[in-house]
């Protein structure tokens, strides 16, 4: 049965369980994040951990959990509109760094959400990375939540985006887990195919477990880490209003105390008027925000951090006066705020103080800025008379809003009063113009908040020039260098670093094309290129590392590029050319690229289609390319507009934009496409393609793997080595293997069967004849007993057996396997419509053995790590089935 547990209690149950796992419970961090320029404010829990999960700071633990407080401005407008948006949220957080990964973080995340908060399992929903097989087996064969009730989430295929695939450009990024809360009917839509993930506010999502398990290259390539972490992140609040059973946000405990205060100040009552509603939640959430900022040392002002809390208070501020709150009013707000919040954070309660006077003063200086903005606006309102306009500029509109603080949707108001109106797209542009001025003024980071602002330092007149087409080898000068944090003008032997140079054969990664690796000498030194990258401006960035010597800006060097990987890139990219032709023969003309990638390996490409390929089809698919192969056609590439390549038949990448002319590959008649990437001279180069796997990405978008070349001859050769050393442990030749291992397979399942047998008759024997330990509870027959050394497996069958002889009735059976306990309920129809529930009664008992688990009302099966229970447990059933059944 779930309990009411305020916010504050939640909190400190949280921390207190995950203590209970081995982690280290970590105070709130700042507001302010620390050594990171990414973030203007801390926006999530993770964000403050940046350096543990980097290795550049080493963790006080390796496991580690936090409330953290958090400040989000996206959807700041739409705070106070609805119910959903806050500005200030506390995030509960469990995090491994390369300890845990994802049985214990799903497991968790189900025991404390059942069994120490007493959520009903049948109301919880896990979702899970629609690709994730290994988080689905945990969820469905351990935890044992219904096949059904696991919703897969895949890829948008036109974005490449998933909300349950976490990622954010290149770096660490993996799967994502969250669990679902199903809140009833009444807060859905109401239509018919309403289920997780549904726009609705029926199923809240409450967790989300986000296992970081690969090195994302930010264009679709992923490695596995060596260490794994675990990154979980639940809304506080959220997870009250599931425990509270209210209707949002604004209605759990802490936050209806701060809104009743403001009803008592204005004089208002809450859910009477619709617009008074929006000004209450926004005063709400935004006196939250203000109090904890200025708690964290931020100070009202007219740029970064400050700005936000100087727009968070003004809003706050004239919404109060939409209220009719006379005078200043959120420092009174505020000591609501920390009466509420002190428990989690004591040092509100120290700074109180001070809080009160930086709202006070900031809003005293918004009352002059209200009144100094009304006699500007009464100022171009004359203007607007005499000029015989009627519409404000949104220049204009933009200066009130940011020089005198005075809110758009204000100014809106009283123009309106007045028969006039506001250029919202000019107000909107000003304001993007601001933004984007203020993004620039901080630095661009990846993931983890490594800067990565040395390349945008670079002159912008500095360009390079590709002339890799025809040969692999150029001399040119070196124009920058650069090590991995500054622009510099000499790199040393052992220095890592990028080359940028007037010239080069070395071609950068684009279009799905792995870029080049090689070599750069100067006189003085030599440096190997370990990738080739697209910098902004037009320049090509040579990365790696200085092997010997030294070279500095402005001296000539040799490029030349590795001609054997290029070879081997060049043939996976034209017979990827050949497969998506192929692929349109075959299975139609709706294929479309939907993605690539050719590295020295192999070539990637997903496509357009909404059926998995049958065997027929990909080797239909692999022969026309390997025909084409044979009939070593000349390569042939052309630069031309736009419009006379769509004329010659040429194929466009779905989406792309072009410039005014284009690189077009053809292969005969047989295949052209728009490309700027490298290729063979003939496709007799390629020598041979073979496809080793086909599978879907995501809805409608399928992906082949093949290889070319001399990893064909590679594959077979292992393949070969294989099929040997298989043949030889079999005892039979390559030849025979199959009819070998037939014969085995009879053998095995004859063997098996024999066992299951004997394992069954052991059973029966072990346990005797237990008809007469049948009990009678309530009318309902009860037979609860204990056998030594049986499996799950005959368990059930030994359970099947005994449910004949006992007519109807309810079946517990425990059994100590190898040091571990195996619990199985069964209850017959007859016994279920008298109120057993065989999944319900083994959650009672599990406990017992040190384990848990559940299942459907007629069977329930659960393991346990404690042999010394088993006793107690058969005697625990007869109580808990007496509770059901009353």
């Amino acid at each position: 049965m779930k309990k009411f547990y305020g916010e504050n209690e939640l909190r400190r149950m949280y921390l207190e369980f995950f203590e209970s796992k081995g982690h280290l419970a970590m105070k709130s961090f700042s507001l302010v994040p620390h050594n990171d320029n990414s973030l203007l404010l801390i926006n999530a829990g993770m964000a403050p951990l940046k350096p543990y999960f980097t290795g550049q700071e080493i963790p006080p633990r390796r496991r580690v959990t936090t409330c953290q407080k958090c400040i989000r401005t996206g959807d700041i407008e739409n705070v106070g509109k609805t119910a959903r948006h806050l500005t200030f949220f506390e995030m509960l957080g469990n995090f491994s760094f390369g300890d845990y990964f994802k049985h214990e973080a799903i497991h968790w995340s189900w025991e404390f959400l059942t069994q120490v908060l007493g959520l009903e399992e049948d109301r919880l929903y896990p979702s899970i990375y629609g690709e994730d097989d290994e988080a689905f087996e945990i969820w469905n064969k351990e935890v044992g939540v219904p096949a059904e009730k696991i919703t897969r989430f895949y890829r948008d295929p036109e974005t490449g985006e998933c909300d349950n695939f976490w990622e954010h450009g290149a770096g660490p990024c993996g799967p994502c887990s969250e669990i679902y809360y199903d809140r009833g009917e009444k807060y859905g839509c109401g239509k018919p195919d309403c289920k997780v993930g549904c726009d609705c506010d029926r199923f809240m999502e409450v967790w989300n477990n986000v296992f970081t398990q690969f090195e994302g290259d930010g264009k679709g390539g992923y490695t596995e880490l060596a260490q794994k972490n675990i990154d979980t992140g639940m809304g506080l609040e959220r997870l009250a209003v599931v425990m509270q059973d209210v209707d949002s946000v604004f209605d759990i405990d802490t936050m209806k105390a701060i809104r009743d205060k403001v009803c008592e100040m204005s004089g208002k009552k809450y859910q009477v008027d619709a617009l008074d509603d929006v000004s209450i939640r926004l005063i709400t959430d935004h006196i939250r925000s203000a109090t904890f900022m200025i708690s964290d040392g931020i100070m009202p002002s007219n740029e970064g951090r400050g700005y936000v809390l100087r727009r968070i208070i003004r809003r706050a501020a004239r919404h109060g006066r939409m209220l009719g709150i006379d005078g200043i009013f959120m420092a009174k707000l505020a000591a609501t705020v920390i009466n509420e919040s002190k428990d989690g954070y004591p040092e509100l309660e120290e700074k109180k103080d001070f809080i009160f006077k930086v709202l006070s003063q900031e809003e005293e200086k918004f009352g002059k800025t209200i009144d100094q903005g009304l006699s500007i606006l009464s100022d171009m309102e004359k203007q607007m008379e005499a000029d015989g306009v009627k519409v404000l500029s949104g220049e204009n509109a933009f200066k009130l809003y940011d020089t005198y603080g005075f809110p758009m949707d204000l100014t809106q108001e009283i123009l309106e009063e007045k028969g006039f109106s506001v250029d919202e797209e000019g107000f909107k542009k000003a304001m993007e113009v601001q933004r984007t001025t203020a993004r620039k003024a901080r630095k661009v980071t990846n993931y983890m908040g490594a800067d990565e602002t040395v390349y945008e330092s670079v002159d912008p007149s500095v360009t390079t020039e590709f002339v890799g087409y025809d040969s692999l080898n150029c001399k040119s000068k070196i124009t920058v260098l650069t090590t991995e944090t500054e622009i510099v003008e000499a790199l040393s032997d052992g220095e890592v670093g990028t080359v940028i140079v007037e010239q080069t054969p070395f071609y950068a990664t684009m279009g799905g094309q792995q870029g080049d690796k090689g070599i750069i000498r100067t006189a003085a030194g030599e440096f190997q290129v370990e990738d080739t990258i697209k910098l902004l401006g037009g320049k090509v960035g040579h990365v790696g590392k200085m092997i010997s010597g030294m070279m500095k800006t402005g001296d000539e060097a040799d490029l030349s590029v590795d001609a054997a990987l290029r070879a081997k890139i060049c043939k996976n990219h034209s017979a990827t050319h050949l497969l998506q032709k192929a692929l349109r023969e075959v299975l139609g003309t709706h294929v479309e690229q939907a993605g690539s990638y050719q590295d020295g390996e192999r070539t990637r490409f997903d496509f357009s289609h909404f059926a998995a390929m049958t065997p027929e089809e990909l080797e239909k698919v692999e022969k026309i390319v390997n025909d084409k192969i044979a009939e070593a056609i000349p390569v042939r590439t052309d630069v031309m507009t736009v419009d006379e390549a769509k004329k010659t038949g040429a194929m466009a990448l779905f989406g792309e934009k072009y410039g005014e002319t284009v690189r077009v590959v053809s292969m005969g008649d047989f295949s052209k496409e728009f490309c700027g990437g490298t290729h063979v001279k003939n496709t007799s180069e390629i020598a041979a393609f073979k496809i080793i796997s086909e599978n879907g990405v995501a809805a409608g978008v399928r992906r082949i793997e093949a290889l070319t070349g001399d990893n064909v001859f590679a594959y077979y050769r292992n393949l070969e080595k294989e099929l040997l050393e298989a043949a030889k442990a079999a005892k039979a030749t390559p030849a025979t293997l199959t009819e070998k291992i037939e014969h085995m397979q009879a053998e095995i399942k004859a063997l098996t069967s024999e066992n299951e047998s004997l394992k069954s008759k052991a059973a029966k024997e072990a346990l005797g004849d237990v008809m007469d330990q049948i009990v009678e509870v309530k009318g309902v027959k009860l037979l609860a007993s204990a056998v030594d050394g049986v499996d799950m497996n005959g368990l059930r069958d030994l359970g099947d057996q005994l449910k004949e002889q006992l007519g109807e009735g309810v079946i517990v059976l425990a059994s100590s396997c190898e040091g571990k306990v195996n619990l199985i309920v069964m209850a017959t129809d007859a016994a279920m419509k008298q109120g057993a529930h065989a999944g319900n009664l083994i959650k009672s008992i599990a406990g017992k053995v040190g384990g848990g688990g559940g299942g459907r009302p007629n069977m329930a099966q659960a393991g346990g790590k404690n042999p010394a229970g088993i006793l107690e447990a058969i005697a625990e059933a007869k109580t808990a089935l007496e509770a059901q059944l009353s």
